[in-house]
């Protein structure tokens, strides 16, 4: 059971829960950067949340089912065609053998989530069936022409009573729980960090959120020894402009990093498009 790779609009790529618990050996964790919308996906068509999604960008996709096969799109709301039919967005829809599924360009928001019933069966490396951009483990981004093996069914397509059409995000809210290197920075960054001087930059992608906007004032000079680097965290490279670390982030870095976004407002982030304006609410640590 395959389907074959039609069209792969901007970026398409293969992701599941991703690949945690090996940062020390510099292996990023990947994963679906919208993990509520891939596991929608999945729920829908009866698969367990482990199971492999496409990761669509801005643009969709299209593939052939060579048999018959269960679908449902999630995440970034986006026309869904059956042989150039029109199909229904967030429910199990049923992709006759032959048949072409197109996944349209976003509507609102970046990635769309598209699972098939059984899950994408692409060799897993270190436990993920991940595409992780960084590293360059998992399968490369998808190629026309490319055939995705399918699974074995395992349960029957679950549907939901409501799927709110979600909003892209404008907007972006970010908490920022403020360190471990604060003091890199005089205290009127943190003033400008959150301000309204932010817009989600044209170069962001699945390693980091980058932003365009006013810098931020260092009060140190020199670099860090290279560190340990976690999801969600805010690095800040010399020209001064805050990098929110997405699922391909790199293990180690060695600019400082001035507060950390908490993982559950990381799913807005997947979705916040070019533009987009962006505002920092700082969190400070709880003392003990």
């Amino acid at each position: 059971m395959t389907v074959t790779v039609v069209s792969t609009g901007l970026l398409t790529t293969v992701q599941d829960l991703g690949r945690p618990g090996h940062a020390h050996l510099g292996v990023p964790r990947s994963g679906a950067l919208d993990q509520p919308a891939h596991r929608l996906a999945n729920r829908l068509v009866g698969n367990p949340a482990t199971a492999a999604t496409l990761e669509t960008t801005v643009l969709g996709c299209a593939v052939r089912a060579r048999r018959a096969v269960t679908v449902a799109v999630s995440g970034a709301p986006c026309a869904v065609r059956v042989d150039g039919r029109p199909a229904a967005w967030a429910a199990p829809v049923r992709v006759p053998a032959g048949a072409l599924l197109e996944v349209g360009a976003a509507t609102s928001g970046v990635r769309s989530y598209v699972a098939f019933a059984g899950g994408l069966a692409v060799t897993p490396v270190l436990g993920s069936r991940s595409t992780d951009l960084l590293s360059g483990l998992g399968p490369a981004p998808l190629a026309v022409g490319d055939e995705l093996a399918l699974g074995t069914p395992c349960g029957p397509a679950a549907g939901a009573d409501v799927v709110a059409s979600p909003a892209a995000p404008d907007p972006l809210l970010l908490p920022v729980l403020i360190g471990p290197r604060d003091d890199w920075f005089t205290e009127r960054s943190l003033a400008v960090l959150t301000g309204s001087g932010y817009r989600v930059s044209p170069t962001s992608n699945r390693i980091g959120l980058r932003v365009d906007g006013p810098p931020l004032e260092r009060a140190r000079e020199g670099e860090l020894p290279s560190e340990g680097m976690v999801l969600g965290a805010v690095q800040v490279p010399p020209d001064g402009r805050p990098v929110v670390f997405l699922a391909d982030h790199p293990t180690t870095g060695g600019y400082p990093v001035i507060g950390v976004v908490p993982a559950t407002a990381l799913p807005a982030a997947a979705q916040a498009a070019p533009g987009t304006p962006v505002r920092f609410t700082t969190v400070r640590r709880r003392r003990r």
